[in-house]
């Protein structure tokens, strides 16, 4: 495991859970608007946290964290995560994975051998631009689709997010998208944040009422959708 960051204590980042997060380096997305960059593409290995040091902070925190949330990066590209995740789970942690879902027959096994309790998987954009969006041109869908009508299943408790940025997301993309997960359970729409630790500087976030607006699209197909992070 290529963990670089634990962040001890979140309130937000698990639903109804007390958790922490960590969060794995490297990405196969060049998402523009990613605001890890320093998890992407300037990936330092002397950052490193053994994964052995993250499990004893684990087993020090029982009965006071309820969860572990696993970022990135994108954390399927691990290729110990599986050995990772069933060591939190013995431990009897909740386990929420976030992926970009380009990996579906690995998200699938780990679901199936009942090893994540809730996936948060990212939809970049409406599915014509994500090439684009994600800094691949003629990018393959395949696995995003899979992945999406996989969770859509309901065979695990999950959500959709989609960080929007103005120079990205346009009224007819929401439409796209909405259409793409109608009925979803649990989508959200936040705004894009500069982190000062981009891939591309320079992009920009809308008005709360433009997201308001993209919202009020998007539930045609989604009434669930919300926004998050919006005061």
């Amino acid at each position: 495991m290529n963990i670089q960051g634990l962040q001890k204590l979140t309130l937000l980042d698990y639903p109804e859970k007390v958790a922490c997060t960590i969060f794995t380096a490297g990405c196969n997305f060049r998402c523009p608007f990613c605001h890890n960059a320093s998890l992407v593409s300037h990936i330092d290995m002397g950052r490193n946290l053994p994964m052995e040091q993250v499990l004893s902070f684990l087993k020090k925190r029982l009965g006071v964290l309820d969860g572990i949330c696993i970022s990135g990066g994108e954390p399927l590209l691990q290729p110990d995560l599986e050995k990772f995740i069933s060591q939190v789970k013995e431990m009897g942690y909740f386990v929420k994975l976030d992926t970009n879902g380009s990996n579906f027959r690995l998200l699938r096994h780990l679901v199936e051998a009942r090893l994540l309790d809730y996936v948060a998987m990212d939809i970049k954009n409406a599915p014509g631009k994500y090439g684009i969006t994600i800094g691949i041109a003629e990018y393959n869908m395949e696995e995003v689709f899979r992945s999406v009508d996989f969770l859509l299943s309901g065979i695990v408790s999950y959500e959709f997010r989609t960080t929007v940025v103005r120079e990205f997301h346009k009224r007819e993309d929401f439409a796209s998208i909405g259409r793409w997960i109608k009925g979803a359970g649990r989508y959200y729409l936040q705004n894009f944040q500069d982190s000062g630790d981009l891939i591309r500087p320079g992009l920009r976030a809308y008005t709360k009422d433009i997201l308001i607006q993209a919202l009020e699209v998007v539930r045609r197909n989604v009434p669930n959708a919300e926004l998050r992070g919006m005061e």
